[in-house]
């Protein structure tokens, strides 16, 4: 259940976001806990990668024998086609409108998320190292809607 007297109370929230881009995981795991983050939420839509310790299974075992907690959200994935057509226009712009409509039209996942952030430290993580090319910030815009603006969003 919704704990609207908690969202009026919440003065300052700060949400994070991360792109393991160029990082091993050693790394990438200290960063997240020099934030002091207990939740990974991954927004990949295909949690598998090329870099050793950053596919769903594995990264969610050393997230977890360093206390942090693991959350896939596949639906926060950009879709292939929006994907694709970005790879062959390199069109962010395009890119970025059409995740952000994708969003509207399911926003009823990110109120879900929203919902799951009220407690502790949470971090938005994808690929991408660049925030301003990931479609995590579009997440992380939209989660911030929520509440009227008051949370802030760090890029690590």
């Amino acid at each position: 259940m919704y704990n609207y007297e908690k969202r009026e109370e919440m003065e300052n929230y700060e949400l994070l976001t991360i792109g393991y881009e160029g990082r091993k995981i050693d790394d990438f795991i200290s960063r997240l806990k020099q934030y002091n983050t207990t939740c990974l939420i991954d927004v990949r839509e295909i949690p598998i990668s090329r870099k050793k310790g950053f596919s769903k299974s594995s990264l969610k075992e050393r997230l977890e024998n360093e206390n942090i907690k693991y959350i896939h959200i596949k639906a926060l994935g950009s879709p292939s086609v929006i994907r694709k057509k970005l790879r062959a226009d390199k069109d962010y712009n395009s890119f970025f409108n059409e995740y952000s409509n994708h969003l509207t039209n399911n926003i009823d996942i990110i109120r879900n998320l929203y919902n799951n952030i009220l407690e502790g430290t949470n971090c938005l993580m994808c690929f991408e190292r660049s925030p301003e090319k990931c479609h995590r910030s579009i997440v992380a815009n939209k989660i911030k809607e929520f509440n009227g603006e008051k949370i802030q969003i760090k890029h690590i």
